[in-house]
């Protein structure tokens, strides 16, 4: 007995988060069912108003155009003349001036009433349904504007059987006037329009009658009881024809809510009409707008009742979490303890190799520096010579002159004495640069990047190599000093970079009748631009894309390694060595540089 009841305990205990979702979802949905319905009539309300109201602009708006024509009418001195003395001529004219006013406004009809209400000219003269001799002195607009100055009222029309506004005005002053003009105003393009927007739209006069309307079944409908007095001066005018006016087939409730013959209900809206007494209604089917909030109140309540179930769901999860908790606290444990072994082994592992990879990269860069260093010496080797030859001319000179300022100061001469020691002092100068600039050059420096002067890097370089291209009779032409930039570079490998280059293009032009070799500077926004070019051969074709691989040359004694390194110094300094075009016919190469 005791196992059945445990059984019964536990399922009741269980059952219980499932009733607490049951009852508060149908409480949720409840309440949610109430205010959607209250929010979705106040919403269609809204709307019907908003719609009305926006109905009666663009009816106003319509009729503001028309009512301006009666006045502009007024003036035209042809209205006068046909009404007052019947000229036929004035009459004439008048026709044509109404016809093409109504073709350009777009109204149905204009037309002139003499004083005893009679038409006299109309924009439709000459048609089977002419206005021109009819009788409307019975029609109450004519009585009212001759009466009081100007008049609007809704009718069918006598002639057309057409329903209209008949907007009338009268000609001449109240005690001797000449006659009315009428401009007649129908709303089928109103109607169109307002038969665009959702629901129905009702514009109902001052009897209640519907004169204009988007349901063809409520035309000319009733919306509350006709008085005795409203019947019979709507009979004797005439102003609906023989049609029977019968209640309209809706039903207006007191609560804006308004319901059709086939029990379908709508939402009320209504605005005042631009005409005395006037009213706008426009009523929305609440069906649509109720089936819609019934379908969110069913979406909200089942996710409201999917959160209960996840709720209930994640609860269980938590009681039944903290037992597994321990246990999987200490596999955790074990397996952290595992993979910290592990990484720390990889670690290991990985600070070996980024050690042994530096310290390779340690061998590269002093190897390819001893590259660079024997490079500069083996330069040096090819441009001894002529410093020598540099040297040697100063040294000449000087020990004449110091032997010929001996002899000036023995005959008591000092000034001449003085002037060949100033002239062994300005040579000792010379000969002390370009001895410091080969020392410069062959030593192994730092690889320090900075600010350095172009004037003085091709100063040096001209100490270095200068001789050779005098010595070969070759013309180099080079920028004048004093107005270079500074560039971004290390001087000593920037001028190794340049005898290089020059070397090169001096082995190139050897031979050549007219050798000549170019060193431009160009300046750009983006950095500074340093080409050699020549007058040479050029490049072999077979060769020229691998021109800086390493052991790749076209000289038949060459190594191949000095433009590999000259490329890999302008790399360093943020810049590049590329082969150019040449504007002399041969070989050229470009060096892009930062500006400092």
């Amino acid at each position: 007995m005791v196992w059945p009841f445990a059984l019964t305990r536990r399922n009741l205990r269980n059952a219980i988060p499932l009733l607490v979702v049951v009852v508060l979802t149908i409480a949720a949905g409840l309440v949610l069912r109430v205010y959607a319905h209250r929010q979705a009539m106040d919403t269609l309300r809204a709307d019907s108003v908003r719609i009305a109201r926006q109905q009666e602009r663009l009816l106003d708006s319509e009729l503001r155009r028309f009512r301006l024509l009666p006045i502009v009418l007024v003036e035209y001195p042809d209205v006068g003349e046909a009404l007052r003395n019947g000229s036929r001529a004035a009459a004439g004219r008048l026709n044509e001036k109404l016809r093409g006013l109504a073709e350009r406004t777009g109204a149905p009809v204009i037309y002139a009433i003499n004083r005893h209400g009679r038409t006299v000219a109309a924009s439709n003269a000459g048609e089977p349904d002419s206005f021109v001799g009819r009788d409307y002195n019975f029609r109450p607009y004519f009585q009212q504007a001759m009466r009081s100055g100007t008049s609007e009222y809704f009718a069918l029309g006598n002639t057309s059987g057409r329903a209209g506004l008949f907007l009338a005005r009268r000609i001449g002053p109240a005690n001797a006037p000449s006659g009315v003009v009428v401009v007649k105003v129908e709303f089928g393009r109103i109607g169109l329009a307002w038969a665009s927007d959702p629901g129905q739209t009702f514009l109902v006069d001052n009897h209640g009658v519907v004169a204009v309307t988007t349901d063809s079944a409520a035309r000319f409908t009733t919306i509350r009881p006709l008085t005795e007095a409203a019947r019979a001066a709507i009979a004797q005018s005439q102003q609906f024809g023989g049609i029977r006016l019968r209640p309209i087939p809706y039903h207006m409730g007191r609560d804006a809510m308004v319901t059709d013959e086939r029990g379908t209900r709508y939402v009320l809206g209504q605005a005042a009409a631009p005409l005395p007494g006037w009213r706008l209604l426009h009523i929305l089917p609440s069906e649509p707008a109720l089936r819609a909030a019934a379908g969110w109140v069913r979406s909200v309540t089942a996710l409201f009742a999917m959160v209960l179930i996840g709720l209930a769901l994640f609860a269980l999860w938590w009681r039944t979490r903290a037992e597994r908790a321990a246990g999987a606290r200490e596999a955790l444990e074990v397996e952290v303890a595992r993979r910290t072994a592990e990484l720390r082994a990889i670690n290991d592992r990985l600070t070996v190799e980024i050690a042994e990879r530096i310290r390779a990269d340690q061998r590269f860069r002093a190897a390819r520096e001893e590259l660079a260093q024997a490079n500069r010496l083996g330069s040096l080797g090819s441009i001894t010579t002529g410093v020598a030859h540099e040297i040697n001319q100063p040294v000449a000179a000087i020990r004449t002159l110091a032997e010929n300022a001996r002899t000036f100061l023995s005959r008591a001469m000092p000034d001449r004495a003085g002037a060949n020691l100033a002239t062994i002092v300005e040579m000792t100068e010379r000969i002390g640069s370009i001895v410091q600039e080969m020392r410069r050059f062959a030593r192994r420096g730092a690889h320090g990047l900075g600010p350095v002067s172009l004037d003085e890097v091709l100063d040096g370089t001209m100490l270095l190599i200068g001789d050779r291209f005098r010595s070969a009779g070759i013309a180099l032409d080079r920028p004048a000093g004093g107005a270079l930039p500074q560039v971004i570079a290390g001087r000593v490998r920037l001028e190794q970079v340049l005898v290089n280059l020059l070397q090169n293009a001096l082995d190139a032009v050897a031979g050549r009748p007219d050798p000549v070799v170019r060193l431009s500077v160009a300046q750009r926004p983006d950095g500074v631009e340093l080409t050699v070019e020549d007058n040479g051969p050029g490049l072999d074709p077979a060769i020229a894309s691998e021109i800086f691989t390493p052991f790749v040359t076209g000289k038949p004694d060459g190594l191949g390694l000095g433009l590999g390194i000259a490329r890999d110094i302008m790399t360093e300094f943020g810049g590049m060595l590329e082969v150019t075009s040449s504007s002399l016919g041969g070989a050229g190469f470009r060096i892009r540089m930062r500006r400092a």
